[in-house]
C-alpha cells in the first residue's frame, strides 16, 4: 500500500494492542552528497529515527517532503492522519511532496539513499537537491520495520522461477533498475534480462550488477537526437524480442484509454506462468504508447504487464 494511502486509524477493542502503522513520517538531514552521474545525484540521509525503517523491495516507493513556499522545512507531526494534515495546511505552509525509490537502506548505520534526477531549477524537488548541503532537513514518509504484514507500496514482483524478464525505463526509474539488477545477480538462477534504458547523456549509463543472461542496452538520448521517450517506445516496437512462450491475449477485450492528463498510469502485473514478466517505468506518455503497442498490437496478456508512469512531461504530481 502506498504512503498516500494508509488507512486511518480504527478505535481498536477494548484491552486490544492498536496495530502498528505500515509507513510513518521520519525526521532526517542530509548527511551526503555523491554525483553519481552528469543527471543523477545520490543523497545520504540521516537520522535518529532510521534505524526503525523498513524496504521490502528495489523498487520501494517513498514520499519526500520538502521545504514550503515561504522556505520552511517540513514539520509534519508523525501521526497516522499526515495525509490530511497536510491537506489541511494553507498553500503557503503546505511543504511540496514527491515520490522517489529508496535506493538503500542501511539501518545500523542510520542511513538511507536516495537518488535524485537533476534538472534544474524548473521544481522543488531538484532545486532543493541541487542546492543541499549537509544537515539540510526534510520529512519522509517511509514503511515503518516492525510493522506486522506486507506495507506495500513497490510493484518488483515477478513470479518465483520466471524464466524471462523485460525491463524499459527511462532515467527517474534508473535507481529501481539498479535494485532490481541488485536483486537479480542474487539469485541462483536468474532469469534471461533484456533492459532498455533511455538516459540524457553517455556518462549517465550506470555499472549496473552482473546478471548472466542479461542483455542491457543503453538509449542516450543527446547522442541518438531523440525526444524524451522516443528511445523507450522504440524499443518496445523494435528492439525487444519477446519469448514465443509469453502468454497472449485471449479474451480480446479492447483496451480502455486512461485519460494521463487527469490521472495516473499505474498498471500491475498478474502473471499466471513463469513465461514472462515485464516492468515499464517512466514518463507517462511513453508508457502509455508502450503499454498499446504490446497489447494491442503484439497482443501481450495485459497481466504480464506492470506499467507505471512515473511522471508527466510538464506537469508536477503529488
Amino acid at each position: 500500500m502506498p504512503p498516500s494511502s494508509t488507512p486511518p486509524r480504527r478505535n481498536p477493542a477494548h484491552g486490544a494492542t492498536p496495530s502498528k502503522p505500515s509507513y510513518r513520517i521520519f525526521d532526517v538531514h542530509l548527511k551526503e552528497k555523491v554525483y553519481v552521474s552528469p543527471s543523477l545525484a545520490r543523497l545520504v540521509f540521516t537520522g535518529s529515527q532510521v534505524h526503525q525503517m523498513g524496504t521490502c523491495a528495489p523498487d520501494q516507493r517513498i514520499k519526500l517532503l520538502f521545504p514550503s513556499p515561504d522556505g520552511q522545512p517540513a514539520q509534519v507531526p508523525a501521526v497516522r492522519h499526515w495525509h490530511q494534515l497536510l491537506r489541511d495546511l494553507p498553500p503557503s505552509r503546505r511543504p511540496p511532496m514527491r515520490t522517489y525509490t529508496l535506493r538503500a537502506l542501511r539501518r545500523g548505520a542510520a542511513e538511507v539513499d536516495v537518488e535524485f534526477v537533476l534538472h534544474g531549477e524548473n521544481g522543488p524537488a531538484s532545486r532543493w537537491a541541487t542546492h543541499a548541503k549537509p544537515g539540510d532537513r526534510l520529512q519522509m514518509v517511509a514503511p515503518c520495520a516492525d510493522h506486522v504484514g506486507d506495507p506495500g507500496g513497490y510493484e518488483w514482483q515477478p513470479p518465483e522461477g520466471i524464466r524471462h524478464v523485460l525491463l524499459i525505463a527511462d532515467e527517474t526509474a534508473l535507481p529501481a533498475i539498479a535494485g532490481i539488477f541488485e536483486s537479480l545477480a542474487s539469485l541462483e538462477a536468474p532469469p534471461r534480462v533484456q533492459a532498455f534504458i533511455e538516459v540524457p547523456h553517455a556518462g549517465d549509463r550506470l555499472s549496473l550488477a552482473p546478471v548472466e543472461q542479461a542483455q542491457v542496452n543503453w538509449l542516450v538520448r543527446d547522442a541518438m537526437h531523440l525526444e524524451h521517450g522516443e528511445g523507450m517506445l522504440q524499443a518496445a516496437r523494435e528492439l525487444a524480442l519477446l519469448p514465443e512462450s509469453a502468454a497472449r491475449q485471449t479474451d480480446h477485450q479492447p483496451l480502455v484509454d486512461v485519460d494521463i492528463e487527469r490521472q495516473l498510469l499505474w498498471e500491475l502485473a498478474t502473471p499466471t506462468n513463469r513465461a514472462f514478466y515485464a516492468w515499464v517505468a517512466g514518463e507517462t506518455a511513453a508508457v502509455m504508447a508502450i503499454r498499446k503497442h504490446l497489447i494491442n498490437e503484439v497482443g501481450l496478456d495485459r497481466r504480464a504487464l506492470t506499467l507505471m508512469g512515473y511522471w508527466r512531461l510538464g506537469r508536477a504530481l503529488d
